[in-house]
């Protein structure tokens, strides 16, 4: 089996992190890949590379699209793919007709006319499933296929670092900085969290508005911006408690990521932790934008050691129920043998 990976994407973010493990995944199972993407992360393109997988940078700009249109019809002439798999709403834009099978993936809930030329669509939650087939795609064309998380075990991180003492609860919000995802509400709420330190690993467009925010605050002795980074693995090792106040979240891969490394979890009720995160077993759920709720769950956490251990031990139950890359690699394929069929 052949397959053409392809995504536009942003230079970071949790859909990007995914399409390259997704990629390292299936790779493990002998499928031959190429891939076409934008070349705006060094490490993406680095790790996909390393595989001795063919990689084709591409603009996939909006007012310019010839460029990137030749690039993937040339690949498709000449690598004769099965399957064209596109990755996110940019990339189904590009989607070309011909002997292989084009599949859509939805990380949220993108309108499927960007994927006019895809025969199937993969959603990563079964609401996006039920949100496509509301937009009149037959229920037999749709898959529900959830990310996973795997990680080698990571070594903590030296907290002095990052100036952080070794004797407090240490906090992690693993996000871009967008307003979407409530990191303002969680600036809020540690001024109600006097005994926590609290990490920030994120990029985004809000970043010097957060960091306004947390010195008008006063908290800028217990609040670190550590930029996007890609050591995910020692990050959480490190931390006490994982926070993810997102106030849209289609799915999150922080609560599986949580789970997966045995962090106790608190998410608002955005739809993707609220379908996925039972209260008080696998996770503590907070209101979105409750300030006052979420510290109250926070300090809750931090003195209550046996509801740590309830929530890790769920959490890893639930995580290795669905979200392994085994169980990735097997559903992945079943989707990909029924849609060459």
């Amino acid at each position: 089996m052949k397959i053409l990976q392809m995504m536009a994407g942003g230079p970071v973010g949790g859909a990007e992190t995914f399409f390259v493990d997704a990629i390292k995944a299936i790779d493990e199972l002998g499928v031959e890949q190429r891939v076409i993407t934008r070349g705006n992360n060094a490490h993406k393109i680095k790790t996909i590379e390393s595989r001795g997988i063919v990689l084709e940078k591409a603009s996939f700009g909006k007012s310019w699209r010839y460029p990137t249109k030749q690039k993937i019809k040339k690949h498709i002439q000449d690598f004769k793919p099965d399957i064209v798999h596109h990755w996110m709403g940019r990339a189904g834009t590009f989607s070309q007709k011909g002997a292989h099978v084009n599949i859509g993936w939805y990380g949220g809930y993108y309108k499927p006319k960007r994927f006019k030329n895809c025969q199937y669509h993969v959603a990563v939650t079964q609401d996006i499933v039920d949100h496509i087939v509301r937009c009149g795609v037959p229920a037999d064309k749709v898959f529900l296929l959830h990310i996973y998380a795997e990680f080698e075990k990571g070594a903590p991180l030296d907290r002095a670092e990052f100036t952080t003492p070794y004797d407090v609860p240490l906090l992690l919000s693993l996000s871009r900085l967008h307003t979407k995802k409530g990191l303002d509400i969680l600036l809020q709420a540690m001024r109600d969290v006097p005994d926590a330190y609290l990490w920030i690993a994120g990029a985004g467009p809000l970043e010097q508005e957060l960091k306004a925010q947390m010195r008008a605050l006063k908290l800028q002795d217990r609040v670190r911006f550590l930029g996007w980074r890609n050591d995910r693995e020692a990050l959480l090792a490190t931390c006490d408690i994982c926070v993810f106040p997102s106030r849209y979240e289609p799915f999150g891969a922080v609560v599986v990521e949580a789970w997966g490394t045995q962090k106790p979890l608190i998410a608002a009720r955005a739809a993707g932790p609220k379908a996925y995160v039972s209260h008080e077993e696998n996770g503590l759920l907070v209101d979105i934008d409750d300030a006052r709720g979420l510290a109250r769950a926070i300090n809750r956490l931090i003195g209550d050691g046996n509801l740590q251990e309830a929530l890790i031990a769920n959490g890893l139950r639930a995580y290795q129920g669905r979200f392994t890359r085994e169980v990735f690699k097997k559903n992945v394929m079943d989707i990909y043998s029924e849609a060459k069929l």
